[in-house]
């Protein structure tokens, strides 16, 4: 409804919309997103390679690695190519199951629906910060097959948690149940490349409300203890798996985003 959606502060996720060139924001995220690209001008670049990583690494899980389930935490606001599109063009039959407790992205969520008639898609309005919500909810239970390997999907949102959310732990209590073979992908907020912009932006995120946690190379890798690392293993997103249409050309200085994809033994 759109009684439910707080237009009057901004969002992160509608901000990334803004910056990224859609078009489901309002007012103050137009207002934040200016204020953090006069900050930072490469942040547009930055948005734009992160969404970028996670196209290529839900192709590269589907063509690759054979993943036909995909759970995706943070879904944000419909992009096209949303997952379910890149997933289902490599296997009509994949299934993706998105999680989000944003009002506008339930509003909008109808573009994340239409599946091919061989595989399935559904939509959970849940926090993050309750797994076991998600894990539970009638609508995963009826779309991914619990004995088969699920790709678990955690894109540009632990950022926003703080130590006291305990992301790592959350981020395992989703992976825990997953069956061997399953795979976590992540991007993970950092300033170790552009310090001092970065920071500058965090500080115009937390202005409004929305504090950051970027994170060190090891504390991105403590999400994977346990795993399989892919190569290239923990690096800048535009340096996992580039593909050549343009992500050779992006500086190491804009770009705040390590790039990680892990099997579960």
């Amino acid at each position: 409804m759109e009684s439910d959606i707080d237009t009057g502060s901004a969002h992160s996720a509608r901000i990334y919309d803004y910056i990224i060139g859609g078009k489901d924001h309002y007012p103050a995220d137009r207002e934040a997103g200016d204020a953090m690209v006069r900050e930072w001008p490469a942040l547009p670049v930055h948005m734009r390679a992160n969404r970028d990583f996670m196209n290529r690494a839900v192709r590269h899980l589907a063509e690759a690695a054979g993943i036909r389930q995909f759970l995706d935490i943070g879904t944000g606001i419909p992009t096209s190519p949303n997952i379910h599109e890149i997933v289902q063009s490599v296997s009509p039959d994949s299934r993706v199951v998105y999680v989000d407790n944003d009002p506008l992205v339930l509003r909008l969520s109808q573009g994340l629906l239409n599946s091919t008639p061989e595989g399935r898609t559904s939509y959970i309005e849940a926090d993050m910060r309750d797994p076991a919500g998600i894990l539970d909810a009638p609508e995963l239970r009826a779309t991914l097959d619990p004995a088969e390997p699920v790709a678990l999907l955690v894109i540009a949102i632990v950022h926003f948690m703080m130590d006291e959310d305990d992301a790592v732990g959350i981020v395992r209590r989703l992976l825990d149940p997953l069956p061997s073979g399953s795979y976590l992908a992540m991007s993970i907020g950092t300033a170790e490349f552009a310090p001092d912009e970065v920071g500058r932006v965090a500080r115009e995120y937390a202005a409004r409300g929305m504090p950051m946690r970027l994170r060190t190379h090891a504390e991105a890798e403590e999400f994977f203890t346990g795993l399989e690392l892919v190569e290239p293993g923990v690096v800048q997103v535009h340096k996992w798996h580039p593909d050549g249409t343009g992500t050779e050309v992006i500086r190491d200085a804009e770009i705040a985003m390590y790039g990680v994809v892990g099997r579960k033994p």
